[in-house]
C-alpha cells in the first residue's frame, strides 16, 4: 500500500490509533490491508491476500441479508449492515460494518479482440470500518427479554385467572419473578418487599438466598434505621452499595454479602415496594445492572396491580352476585318472619305446638339470612374486597342483629343493602306493632340496634321507644326524620326518655352515616356519659 501522509504523519500510523477495524480490499474482497485493530480482533495477524468474510470468521449478515460490500462495489454508495460471529469460547460478538467503494479514475479501453480494459474495476478498491458494538447490542437483547419477561409475570388465561384463587396467583408471580432474576439479571439472592401504606411497614413479599432471621426482620419505610430497603422505599430511589462493608446504611442479609443493589418499585409514581438483590462478590452491579433492575421493578408494578384489579374484580362480581340474591330474597324473608311472629302471638296460651311449628320457621328463616351472609363473605373475603369496600374499617358491624322499622319500602331495601355488605343481620318491620312483636318473640337473639322513622302509620318513634323499654332493659335505638320534621317534637322526648343524643338520622342519609349511628349505638352502655368518649 502506498505511504500517504496526514499532517506529516504516514496514514497507516493515524488508523493503526484508531479504536475501529479498518481494512481495505481488492474488488474480488481479498484483503489489501488493515489496521493494528483489525488484525487484534481477528486473530492477531496478517490477513493479506485472504477473502474478509473468512478471515472475520465467516460472520452473519443481520438484518436485510444483502452483502455491504458487494452492494458498495456495484453502486459505488456507502453502505452499512451488523455482523455477527461466534468467537472461539462460543459468545457471539456483533459488528457495525461500513462500506464505501473508491473507484479507479483510469478509463475502460476497447481492446482488439472486442473485450474492454478491466483495468479501472481491478483497481478499485474497498474500504470498510468495524465497530464493536457487541456489548451495546447483548444490552439491548437483555433489555427485550426484561420486557418479554415482565409482560409474561401475570400472562394468563382468562379461564386460568378465574381458576386460581389469590393465593396461587401471587405463588404464581412470585415463582416468575424468581426465574427472570435468575435468569435475566444473573443473580441468585433477592428479596421482594411490598409497602403498607397505612403503617409504613416493608411486608416480605419473595426471599431467595436471604437468611431467615434477615428475611423476618421488620423494616420500615424511614431514611434512617432501616437499612437500605427503608432508605429506598422513604425515597423512592435506588441505592447501590458496592461494599457492603464500609456502607453504614447496609444491612446484612446473608453471611458473606459483599454488595447490593436496591430499587423501588413504584406505580404511578407512587412507592409501592422495593427489590433488593445481593452478591457476594464486591462491586457485582453496575449503572447498567441498576437500570435493568428498575426496569423489571416497574413490570413487577404492574403485574401487582393487575393482580389486585383481578382479585377486586373477582370480589365486586361476588358481592354484586350476593347483592342480586339479598334483593331478591331479604324482603320476602322479612315477610315470612313478620306473618310468623303475627301467628305466634295469636296461638300462644291456646296451642302449644303450632307456636313451636312457628318459632321452627322463625329460626329457619334467620339461619337462611345467615348462610346467605356466609356465603357473600367467602365469595368476597373481607381481606381482598377493593379499597374502600373492605369490612376491616368497621369489624364491630358484623354478626350485629339490626332491626330497621319504617314503611317506606325503599328504606328497608337500602338497610339491607348497606348494613348487610358490612357483615350485619338486618330485619325488618313496617310500623311500631310488628316491630314490638319481632322484640318480643326474638328468643335470646335480641337486637343490637333498632332504627326506626320518628312517623310510622300507628304511632311514633317515641312511643315505640316506651314500648320497647318494657321488653328490654336497654333499647339502642336510632330515630330518622327528615330535616326539620318532628312531629310532636318526638326527638326531644325521646332524649328525655333515654334516646343517645347522636342517635339521629336525617333522611336521606349517607352511608358513613348510617355506620357512625350504628356503632355509636353499639359502643355506647347505660349509664355512659355521651360526651365522655369523642368516637361515640
Amino acid at each position: 500500500m502506498a505511504k500517504i501522509s496526514v499532517a506529516g504523519i504516514a496514514a497507516d500510523e493515524v488508523l493503526n490509533c484508531l479504536p475501529e477495524g479498518v481494512a481495505v480490499l481488492g474488488s474480488d474482497m481479498s484483503i489489501i490491508w488493515t489496521n493494528q485493530c483489525f488484525r487484534d480482533w481477528f486473530g492477531g495477524v496478517d490477513r493479506t491476500g485472504e477473502d474478509f468474510y473468512s478471515a472475520v470468521g465467516n460472520p452473519e449478515i443481520q438484518g436485510a441479508g444483502k452483502c455491504p460490500l458487494k452492494s458498495s462495489s456495484m453502486s459505488g454508495r456507502k453502505y452499512s449492515a451488523r455482523l455477527k460471529r461466534d468467537n472461539p469460547s462460543g459468545s457471539p460478538a456483533y459488528y457495525h460494518v461500513h462500506s464505501v467503494c473508491l473507484k479507479s479514475d483510469e478509463p475502460t479501453r476497447a481492446l482488439a479482440d472486442g473485450t474492454t480494459n478491466a483495468t479501472a474495476t481491478d483497481k478499485s478498491r474497498i474500504v470498510v470500518t468495524l465497530s464493536d458494538i457487541t456489548e451495546e447490542v447483548l444490552q439491548e437483547q437483555k433489555l427485550a427479554a426484561i420486557h418479554q419477561a415482565g409482560a409474561k409475570l401475570t400472562d394468563l388465561k382468562p379461564d386460568e385467572i378465574f381458576a386460581m384463587d389469590v393465593d396461587q396467583r401471587i405463588d404464581l408471580l412470585k415463582d416468575n419473578i424468581r426465574h427472570y432474576t435468575q435468569d435475566l439479571l444473573n443473580v441468585n439472592v433477592i428479596e421482594i418487599r411490598l409497602l403498607e401504606q397505612s403503617s409504613g411497614n416493608l411486608i416480605p413479599l419473595l426471599s431467595v438466598g436471604i437468611d431467615q432471621t434477615a428475611a423476618d426482620r421488620r423494616l420500615m419505610a424511614s431514611p434512617k434505621g432501616h437499612g437500605v430497603t427503608g432508605y429506598v422505599a422513604a425515597h423512592g430511589v435506588s441505592y447501590l452499595c458496592r461494599d457492603t462493608t464500609v456502607d453504614p446504611m447496609y444491612l446484612e442479609a446473608f453471611k458473606g454479602a459483599r454488595s447490593s443493589l436496591t430499587v423501588p418499585i413504584l406505580l404511578h409514581d407512587e412507592v409501592i415496594g422495593t427489590i433488593n438483590v445481593e452478591s457476594p462478590n464486591l462491586d457485582a452491579f453496575s449503572e447498567s445492572d441498576q437500570q435493568f433492575l428498575e426496569i423489571f421493578a416497574r413490570d413487577v408494578a404492574v403485574a401487582l396491580n393487575t393482580l389486585e384489579l383481578l382479585v377486586a374484580q373477582r370480589t365486586n362480581a361476588a358481592q354484586q352476585s350476593c347483592e342480586a340474591i339479598h334483593a331478591a330474597v331479604a324482603l320476602p324473608l322479612d315477610d315470612l318472619l313478620l306473618d310468623a311472629v303475627h301467628l305466634m302471638e295469636k296461638y300462644i296460651g291456646h296451642d302449644t305446638e303450632t307456636v313451636a311449628r312457628l318459632r321452627g320457621v322463625l329460626s329457619k328463616a334467620r339461619n337462611i339470612k345467615k348462610s346467605i351472609q356466609r356465603i357473600g363473605q367467602t365469595l368476597a373475603p373481607t381481606d381482598v374486597s377493593p379499597a374502600g369496600i373492605g369490612l376491616e374499617s368497621h369489624p364491630k358491624l358484623m354478626g350485629k342483629r339490626i332491626l330497621v322499622v319504617d314503611p317506606d319500602e325503599n328504606v328497608r331495601n337500602d338497610a339491607h343493602s348497606l348494613l348487610e355488605r358490612y357483615g350485619c343481620i338486618v330485619e325488618t318491620a313496617l310500623d311500631g306493632d310488628q316491630a314490638v312483636s319481632m322484640v318480643r318473640n326474638c328468643s335470646d337473639e335480641q337486637y343490637d340496634v333498632i332504627i326506626s322513622d320518628i312517623r310510622l302509620p300507628d304511632y311514633s318513634g317515641y312511643q315505640l321507644m316506651l314500648r320497647l323499654q318494657k321488653l328490654m332493659d336497654h333499647v339502642p335505638m336510632a330515630l330518622m326524620t327528615g330535616f326539620g320534621y318532628d312531629p310532636g317534637h318526638s326527638i326531644v322526648k325521646a332524649r328525655q326518655a333515654g334516646l343517645h343524643r347522636k342517635a339521629i338520622l336525617y333522611k336521606p342519609f349517607r352511608l358513613d352515616q348510617l355506620l357512625g349511628v350504628t356503632e355509636t349505638l353499639l359502643d355506647y352502655r347505660p349509664g355512659q356519659n355521651p360526651d365522655a368518649d369523642e368516637s361515640v
